[in-house]
């Protein structure tokens, strides 16, 4: 039995379409870049965050324990806990903060003028999401 031409251009062109799409799938999950904690996040931390996170007079210092002058101490967490979650996004305390998740009162940081770029916003994401590295 033939096929009709047709038939195998549709089948040619589905064919044609599956791999296009998996080879997107493919080099745009490699596309993605090692987010590095001493390039990437910590200009984030020095414009935005360190000036409350730093002892001893830090108005976040002092309330939570938060200093985020280090790798070490951001790992370390508050006096409540840790505040990164390594690998996940949606349960660290410091992206629930920066992202609004944690309710108005919570949203860090608390000035508006202070608050981050949707690109560090994503940054910080992607960051503890490939592990929170100390790279």
């Amino acid at each position: 039995m033939r096929k009709s031409t047709t038939t195998v251009r549709s089948s040619l062109n589905y064919y044609n379409l599956c791999h296009t799409a998996a080879y997107i799938l493919l080099i745009g999950g490699c596309a993605t870049q090692q987010v590095s904690y001493q390039d990437d996040v910590v200009p984030i931390v020095e414009s935005r965050c360190i000036k409350c996170h730093s002892p001893p007079d830090g108005t976040g210092y002092t309330t939570t324990g938060l200093e985020m002058g280090s790798y070490e101490s951001l790992m370390q967490g508050t006096a409540y806990g840790q505040v990164i979650v390594a690998g996940d996004s949606r349960r660290s305390m410091l992206n629930m903060l920066v992202e609004g998740r944690a309710g108005e009162q919570q949203c860090m940081p608390h000035y508006e003028e202070n608050a981050l770029e949707p690109e560090q916003i994503e940054t910080l994401r992607r960051w503890v999401n490939q592990g929170a590295l100390d790279n």
